[in-house]
């Protein structure tokens, strides 16, 4: 199996992971000069469970760490990652929801 690619692709305000050519998983964002809030995270089932969600949001809080800015956990998703990945928690606003 060949790598997963992680691309920003701004046009569509996402971020992109292919796998072998074809779209495997996407993260939507929203980004002002200050922050990007992170809003969704979709992966594609024939793609599950191969960390395709992982790096798509190492990707985001990389580039996020990288431009300087801060980030907002809206997905539930990258909100449960962040909490196991604590060395982002200097760069990362988590968005709790009530359960």
């Amino acid at each position: 199996m060949a790598d997963v690619v992680v691309t920003d692709a701004p046009e569509a305000r996402r971020f992109e992971a292919h796998l072998d050519g074809e779209l495997a998983g996407f993260l939507d964002y929203a980004r002002d000069d200050e922050r990007i809030a992170l809003v969704h995270t979709e992966v594609d089932p024939a793609y599950g469970g191969k960390g395709i969600g992982s790096q798509l949001a190492r990707f985001a809080l990389d580039t996020a760490r990288g431009d300087g800015i801060r980030v907002l956990a809206l997905c539930p998703f990258v909100v449960r990652w962040v909490e196991k990945h604590p060395e982002y928690g200097d760069i990362v606003d988590l968005a709790r929801t009530r359960g």
